[in-house]
């Protein structure tokens, strides 16, 4: 009988991501202290899986065996003090804006775009470049909240891992992820990028609110 094909979502590696292979997984977390992640029947469930939090799918009861969310007692609030950013891609146009906000008071401090043919992954990474730059010139120490983990491994390994192809009108987009790229390599900053927990404090302040 043939082997049913796994996909594997991992939320904290080399790189987060989803791999269709065992062997693919392996390189991201092999020997990466704390690695989390999870083998899915489908493509479309790992994906998925991998905008939730990690123990929402690890955690469970021992007396049902079924799924369960850890305590929000695991999550204290998030700090006021902090910029939130977000980012939101239209389906239908294909364009892409990202902004951000001063949690504390909710007030916008940018926004940028839209952006033609750009993707979701790509305004979440430029949004919180954006915000170390910001924070950068204004010598401010404040954390970053972003509820993209993918985006949060861009900025970490100091490189944009998208698969969009460049095109006729989304030349901007590309000049943007250079320069991002360049900056993070450039330059170092005392700022926290956290993610932020929607399951445990609701909807990211920064959200553009088209669910």
């Amino acid at each position: 009988m043939e082997k049913k094909p796994k996909f594997y979502t991992v939320w904290e590696g080399r790189k987060a991501g989803v791999y269709d292979s065992w062997d693919e997984c392996k390189k991201q977390v092999e020997g990466v202290p704390g690695a989390k992640y999870k083998s899915f029947d489908s493509k479309k469930e790992a994906e998925a899986a991998l905008k939730e939090n990690y123990w929402k799918f690890t955690q469970t009861q021992s007396n049902t065996q079924k799924q369960t969310k850890i305590p929000k007692s695991a999550f204290p609030p998030p700090l006021l003090e902090s910029i939130v950013v977000d980012a939101a891609w239209n389906s239908v146009k294909k364009d892409m804006e990202y902004q951000g906000f001063y949690l504390k008071t909710k007030d916008r401090i940018f926004h940028k775009g839209p952006f033609r043919k750009a993707t979701n992954n790509i305004g979440e990474f430029l949004a919180i470049v954006h915000a170390l730059a910001y924070l950068k010139k204004n010598n401010s120490t404040l954390p970053i909240y972003s509820d993209s983990r993918t985006a949060i491994s861009w900025v970490r390994n100091k490189k944009a891992n998208t698969k969009l192809a460049e095109a006729d009108g989304n030349e901007e987009i590309f000049n943007l992820l250079e320069r991002a790229e360049k900056w993070l390599q450039a330059n170092t900053y005392p700022n926290k990028v956290l993610k932020w927990e929607t399951d445990y404090w609701g909807e990211n302040p920064a959200d553009f609110g088209r669910k």
